[in-house]
């Protein structure tokens, strides 16, 4: 299989003058889609045979109503997810449509590997750490795609850059013990206005490298955007929308770290810090609790939450709902989280506890956009945690 790490400048484009748009008749413009994957939670490799991207402009269409516009990729394609991750994009191809608003996408997966794929390589296939590698059940990314609902524009007579960003952590889900994985597919579309700007840039220590560490950009508690770090503790987070974030940085053993305040622009990347001053959570002092529970029903997702002073909210870690019980568990740090302001250029980070957020954390499930939550206090045993909906 061809390596997946490519940096390939037309994907990367931003909205450039192009064909289509004039004549007299219906505007035109041009779609372009790329592929990008945040961090995965305890997988050495997630793979999807992409075979094509369908865009309406209404959100209710049905699989055979008119007005569907395809990105079809000349001969499907098996990603690894895990290999789109620190800024890697992969073009997906693109297509001139109408020009106008889009609020329905969907990516449709193959049900066979590509042409002259070794024999007996699965088409969808997860390899958690430790495991062997397993089929994936994709009913509906095999027949009428993975929905997205979007609202994206594309202008007449110009190219618009989007990457889809396909979360390989929260995607994916274990029912029971029949050692069988299904997607439940958590997918979100971002514009790419810029090719050098739209990212942050910046260092943690070294030995988080190895671990089980995650890098996110949170605005509310609601992670836009997340990485892993290279081998030497660097990230990159590409593409995200202009904004003022939180970067949060979790690893096993470690407390959360926050930097608040931290600039996207469209016009320069942010460096949050340099490999002289990498971002080192402290080690945790009281450990981890461990937290079980079960959420009803099983296509809910939960993850938790820690509410800092000044009221600041963020998402720390995302649960794993088995698909047939509904049990999740986590294991969450008791120690407070330590948080630094965002500074341009410091020469020093200085991480200070928030004793406000010691041990405490809400757990939330979330279903068709509503919420069910439940708090807990870390400090002790915590009962089990039962969630449900109406």
């Amino acid at each position: 299989m061809k390596s997946l790490k490519l940096a390939i400048p037309f994907a990367l484009a931003t909205l450039i003058a192009a064909c289509g748009g004039g004549g007299g008749g219906t505007p035109t413009g041009t779609m372009r889609l790329s592929l990008t994957d945040s961090p995965a939670c305890g997988y050495d490799n997630v793979f999807v045979t992409v075979e094509k991207v369908r865009v309406h402009q209404s959100g209710g269409a049905g699989d055979n109503d008119s007005g569907w516009a395809e990105v079809v990729l000349p001969t499907p394609q098996r990603v690894d997810l895990l290999t789109l991750t620190n800024g890697t994009l992969l073009p997906l191809g693109q297509t001139e449509l109408p020009a106008g608003s889009y609020t329905q996408m969907r990516l449709v997966l193959g049900n066979k590997p590509p042409p002259g794929s070794p024999q007996g390589m699965l088409a969808n296939a997860i390899k958690p750490t430790g495991s062997a590698e397993t089929e994936l059940t994709t009913p509906s990314g095999q027949q009428s795609g993975l929905k997205m609902n979007v609202n994206i524009t594309v202008p007449a007579g110009q190219v618009a850059d989007f990457a889809i960003d396909f979360d390989a952590c929260k995607s994916f889900v274990k029912s029971g013990n029949s050692g069988k994985y299904a997607i439940k597919p958590v997918l979100t579309v971002t514009p790419i206005v810029s090719s050098s700007a739209q990212r942050v840039v910046g260092y943690v220590d070294p030995v988080l490298a190895a671990g089980n560490t995650s890098i996110s950009l949170q605005q509310g508690g609601v992670s836009i955007k997340g990485t892993v770090p290279g081998a030497n503790g660097s990230f990159v987070l590409y593409p995200v929308p202009a904004g003022i974030y939180d970067l949060v940085v979790t690893s096993a053993g470690r407390a959360t770290t926050v930097m608040t305040g931290v600039p996207v622009t469209t016009t320069a990347v942010t460096t949050v810090n340099a490999l002289a001053t990498v971002i080192a959570p402290p080690a945790l002092v009281q450990g981890t609790q461990g937290v079980t529970g079960s959420v009803s029903p099983a296509t809910a997702t939960v993850r938790s939450l820690q509410t800092l002073s000044g009221g600041l909210s963020i998402e720390t870690h995302w649960a794993s709902v088995d698909a047939t019980s509904g049990e999740f568990t986590f294991s969450l740090p008791i120690d407070p989280p330590v948080r630094t302001v965002y500074a341009p250029n410091t020469p020093t980070m200085t991480l200070t506890p928030d004793a406000l957020a010691l041990g405490l954390y809400t757990i939330e499930a979330r279903l068709d956009g509503n919420t069910e939550t439940q708090a807990i206090d870390t400090k002790a045993a915590v009962p089990w945690v039962t969630l449900s909906f109406p």
